[in-house]
């Protein structure tokens, strides 16, 4: 009998980033999977980063995780998201050869000395006096370890739906872990099912890309990964096309093959990616939803068409797809699905991720009801590094809302739990100025220094690079030159929103020549009031209870959603603290509420009477 110091169970992004961290740590680990020819696998789209998502990548780099090292090596292309707002915003999002992807995870693991891997099938967690302390497999194997760490993804007695035929897998013909879902529930864990899916994917050679519109990758980008200096120049485009009324016509007339609306998918689904049926139904008056083609590697004939997800009928999928301008002659390689898969109640998780119930026991990614890749990613670091640390008997490790996203994911899952599956976005921080993909590395690197996940060259090469912006903007606000015949700072020049750095450089002894260095120094100085604001805001939470709210509309302050406003509505808290308790509420949202009141007091004159 084989003891380890720390096993993970499942080799997506989650136990791929636990195993990692646990390993830079110095812990023996196990790493079991159902295939090893899986790991790393992207099961949906061909892509990583996006909005809010490109910034967990790189704090997943910054704390020395895998996934924007092995998105840079395998990239075939990159787009800046967010462009039409400011730099502060941005969102990188790479297009990825999904095969070289998972070829390169795989030979990370491989190739680390601390970690083993073993092709099996967990079917229970051994647990004594209230203490994880192995696994025994369908094959018998019984396995120690110190601790475990559960990133089972969407394998937790996981059912696929097409059209109204159903059978067990948490990927198309890949198995279902039926008895690790009930291993954990009689742990007295509090379990759930969500719902998820994929689209179809197409043959390339069958599709007509003169019809649609091309859509060229960005040349001003920058690698995920801190320390990668340039990113691959050969790129693929993607394309974009069209459902139309044709295509809307034919999956409304066969609502009744779909498990979504026919009661055999009970689940709830991800709303803010939901399959093409639900599109179609709930926004029936949009004559069209967008299509784009992806390219899933630089030698496949597979393309993956993002926005097209569905669990209809194998031959509807075909219909409808058929419709689509460009894919009247499109041939079908893999149909779509749904997937139901269980889930725990995260809230049994103390923010370390280790189990309330259970010490020891970790879970990380989809298995707390996260949907994404980079969702996953982050929490396997967490839990990784919090499972080493316990064996070490070191304090744990946690990231608090305003250090990171990360900790805004983690303190949502923790506190509130989730009845849908969580998805990040900006509009879930309260700091979503101060937190930004530019200054990922600067944030969290001192951090996973201490920790022991980086080397001191990364640590210096991220400390160079922070006060050379800090000696830049400190040149910046000392010199002066003659703009729209007035002597000016040029730091109050660049404040303005149609001025950039380019544009005064030649006044300034700005020696770097590094994009993602000058595009700091830009977000510093024109957001420097918004950086401000924020701040004052981190100590004004300490006294949420303190400041009460009169009466307002809501419906009239910016940014908040009509989902907010009526639950704000309803429960008319008397202060911002009963607010933030309120299901549903995000931080971000009583920040909103919060700048709205100071607002609103400034413009109070003193002696009572309202300005007009």
């Amino acid at each position: 009998m084989k003891n380890y110091d720390v096993i993970v169970i499942g080799s997506g992004h989650a136990g791929i980033e636990a195993s990692n961290s646990a390993s830079k740590l110095g812990c023996n680990v196990l790493l079991i999977t159902i295939d090893p020819d899986s790991i790393g696998k992207l099961s949906c789209n061909p892509a990583v980063g996006g909005v809010s998502k490109g910034l967990l990548v790189r704090e997943v780099d910054a704390l020395g995780g895998l996934m924007g090292k092995i998105t840079d090596r395998s990239a075939l292309g990159y787009r800046i998201l967010n462009r039409s707002k400011g730099k502060a915003v941005w969102s990188t999002r790479a297009q990825l050869d999904m095969y070289l992807y998972q070829k390169i995870a795989k030979e990370f693991i491989d190739n680390d000395p601390n970690i083993k891997v073993l092709q099996a099938e967990v079917e229970k967690l051994i647990v004594e006096n209230n203490k994880v302390c192995g696994v025994e497999t369908s094959f018998g194997a019984i396995l120690k370890a110190k601790s475990i760490i559960v990133c089972a993804g969407t394998f937790l007695k996981s059912k696929i739906h097409i059209g109204l035929t159903n059978l067990p897998g948490g990927r198309l013909y890949e198995r279902s872990s039926d008895n690790l879902f009930y291993s954990i529930k009689k742990l007295k864990f509090k379990t759930k099912h969500f719902k998820t899916g994929t689209c179809a994917r197409l043959d390339k050679r069958t599709i007509d890309f003169s019809k649609m519109l091309e859509q060229i990758p960005d040349k001003d980008v920058e690698p995920f990964s801190f320390s990668n200096k340039v990113i691959n120049k050969e790129r693929l485009s993607c394309y974009i096309t069209h459902t139309n009324k044709k295509t809307h016509r034919i999956i409304l007339n066969n609502l009744k093959h779909s498990p979504l609306y026919t009661g055999k998918i009970k689940s709830t689904g991800v709303r803010y990616c939901p399959s093409l049926e639900d599109k179609v139904v709930k926004f029936a008056k949009r004559d069209s939803h967008h299509v784009f083609i992806e390219p899933q590697g630089r030698d496949s004939i597979e393309v993956y068409p993002n926005g097209i997800s569905t669990s209809l009928p194998f031959d509807v999928q075909e219909q409808f797809i058929q419709t689509i301008e460009g894919l009247e002659k499109a041939v079908m390689i893999r149909p779509g699905y749904g997937i139901e898969h269980g889930l725990i109640d995260s809230r049994q998780l103390c923010i370390t991720l280790e189990s309330k119930l259970v010490k020891g026991l970790y879970f990380a990614g989809q298995v707390n009801g996260t949907t994404g890749y980079e969702e996953a990613a982050v929490q396997g670091i967490v839990a990784g590094v919090n499972a080493a640390l316990k064996i070490k008997k070191k304090d744990p490790f946690f990231i608090t809302r305003d250090m990171a996203y990360i900790g805004v994911l983690i303190d949502d899952l923790t506190q509130k739990g989730v009845d849908e599956p969580y998805r990040m976005f900006t509009s879930r921080s309260e700091f979503r100025i101060s937190l930004r993909e530019s200054n990922a590395d600067v944030r969290l690197v001192p951090i996973a220094y201490k920790l022991g996940l980086l080397g001191k060259n990364e640590y210096q090469y991220v400390m160079d690079k922070k006060n050379k912006i800090e000696q830049e903007i400190k040149n910046i606000k000392s010199v002066m030159i003659v703009f729209d015949k007035q002597k000016k700072k040029v730091f109050d020049i660049l404040k303005r929103p149609n001025i950039e750095l380019k544009d005064v450089k030649k006044y300034l002894k700005i020696k770097s020549e590094d994009i993602g260095v000058e595009r700091e120094i830009e977000i510093q100085v024109k957001y420097e009031g918004f950086l401000k604001r924020e701040l004052n805001w981190l100590k004004e939470m300490k006294n949420l209870d303190k400041i009460k709210i009169p009466k307002i509309d809501y419906s009239t302050i910016p940014s908040l959603s009509t989902e907010i406003v009526e639950k704000l509505r309803e429960f008319k808290p008397a202060s911002l603290g009963q607010a933030l308790r309120i299901s549903g509420v995000t931080p971000a949202a009583i920040f909103n509420v919060y700048t709205f009141i100071k607002k609103k007091k400034k413009l109070q004159p003193k002696d009572g009477r309202h300005r007009v």
